[in-house]
């Protein structure tokens, strides 16, 4: 989301590493560029004109002029002051008595519906909550049948319907079965519209008055720049809501909306929806956010994927075949398997620090999710044999795979000569073993003479 914002910064932030002094100039020059970065980006105004000012008056201090790397110093105050404007961190609120209502608000289309069984999941497996879901729109047909089966997807339970009720009327049955039948957490689904109307602003205060939720969360599209913050506001002014969730992070909105939300309404954003899978959800954290904006990468973000999502078995059944030396194309597509379940080469390069710097060699070298498929496809269409033993895939062989995966024999070619490299790897985890792997590192690892399979 925040790509154009960060190679735009990124080459700002060059240009101050490169001198060994600043002067009040110096400073004056990058904060007008600055500006006019993140008015590209969509902030909204008064939030650019607080926060270059801010910048501006803690990078001229004599303390950071005078400093061994003044540039480096600019940068961490541009860094500090992006994680005020994103506010703190928030987890939902979840101490009130139990059924916990939360209260779902937002236009139609921002993938409110879809977020309330994303944040249910979540409920469900990282709290360890028992989750009821109530679908109260009854404007739209195919509304309360679409959580029913979000909610069979995601193994949360839906509300019985009762064709006729209005939304009030839901609400209560929902928290009286709650109560009833033990839920820890209640979640309101309420009805959307394409636009701000008052009809729909009166029928979300009066299920918030009936049901007095926790939390009332504002599900806005980050797609809609903006807007997003237009429609934040009116729903903070007139309903009240405690914090918001962002949809589609991942895809190429410019990034505005996250950046002023926070500051405009003075409502925390909470979570993110990092994709279109039920599971693609994480919290929001202002300091790693503002470390892939300034391309600092996030790195603890990347670990906790990792161990969300890496199979603890395959890792170590995989550990004892690289002591042995052994490693064959299955291996090989189990370790695509787990870098697509991590949000592929696209999720993961964003968290790396410094890939802003290579991201156009990458797209040179076609290294994206598509590629990592193809492969997948590839290894799929051989036989049992020729993934235990790559070698015997000769000019005849290559050309049936290629047939039978959909790509070509040099696809093919390009896939086992990486498979070699990595082989090779595995094969000098061996010979050094684990004391010859520590002294000598990544080095020690690398074949003579080697070149990138990319």
């Amino acid at each position: 989301m925040f790509e154009g914002l960060t190679g735009r910064l990124g080459d700002i932030f060059d240009k101050l590493r490169r001198r060994g002094a600043l002067t009040e100039e110096d400073v004056s020059a990058a904060m007008r560029e600055v500006r006019v970065a993140l008015l590209e980006a969509d902030v909204a105004l008064p939030v650019v004109k607080q926060f270059v000012a801010q910048v501006k008056e803690r990078a001229v201090g004599q303390e950071v002029l005078r400093s061994i790397s003044p540039g480096q110093q600019v940068i961490k105050i541009v860094h500090d002051n992006l994680v005020e404007m994103l506010g703190e961190g928030v987890e939902i609120n979840l101490n009130a008595a139990a059924p916990v209502p939360i209260l779902m608000v937002g236009l139609q289309g921002s993938g409110k519906t879809t977020s309330t069984a994303k944040i249910a999941l979540r409920l469900k497996t990282k709290e360890r909550k028992k989750v009821l879901m109530a679908s109260l729109d009854v404007r739209r047909p195919a509304a309360q049948e679409q959580l029913k089966v979000l909610g069979e997807q995601v193994g949360v339970a839906t509300l019985p319907i009762v064709p006729g009720q209005d939304p009030i009327a839901i609400a209560k049955r929902a928290l009286e079965t709650g109560r009833l039948e033990g839920y820890d957490v209640v979640m309101l689904d309420t009805a959307g519209r394409l636009s701000i109307d008052e009809e729909l602003m009166a029928e979300v205060a009066a299920v918030r008055d009936a049901t007095k939720p926790a939390e009332t969360l504002l599900v806005a599209d980050a797609m809609t720049g903006q807007d997003a913050v237009t429609v934040a506001t009116n729903f903070n002014d007139k309903v009240g809501i405690t914090g918001i969730m962002l949809t589609r992070i991942d895809g190429d909105a410019r990034g505005g909306a996250a950046l002023s939300m926070r500051q405009i309404t003075g409502k925390p954003i909470k979570l993110l929806g990092t994709g279109e899978k039920i599971d693609e959800l994480e919290p929001f954290h202002p300091d790693r956010i503002a470390g892939r904006i300034l391309g600092m990468g996030d790195v603890v973000s990347l670990v906790e994927k990792a161990v969300e999502t890496i199979d603890k078995e395959d890792a170590e059944k995989l550990a004892r075949k690289m002591e042995k030396g052994g490693f064959d194309l299955d291996d090989m597509a189990m370790q695509m398997k787990q870098l697509r379940k991590m949000g592929g080469m696209s999720g993961l390069m964003g968290m790396l620090p410094g890939i802003g710097k290579i991201k156009d060699q990458m797209k040179d070298a076609n290294i994206d999710d598509g590629m990592i498929k193809r492969q997948e496809a590839i290894i799929s269409s051989m036989t049992k044999a020729e993934r235990k033993t790559p070698d015997i895939i000769k000019a005849s062989r290559r050309k049936r795979i290629a047939a039978g995966s959909g790509t070509s024999v040099q696809e093919v070619n390009k896939l086992l000569k990486q498979f070699e490299t990595m082989r090779g790897m595995m094969k000098q985890v061996q010979k050094l073993g684990k004391k010859g792997l520590m002294r000598q590192g990544l080095q020690g690892l690398l074949p003579k003479n080697f070149r990138s399979p990319f």
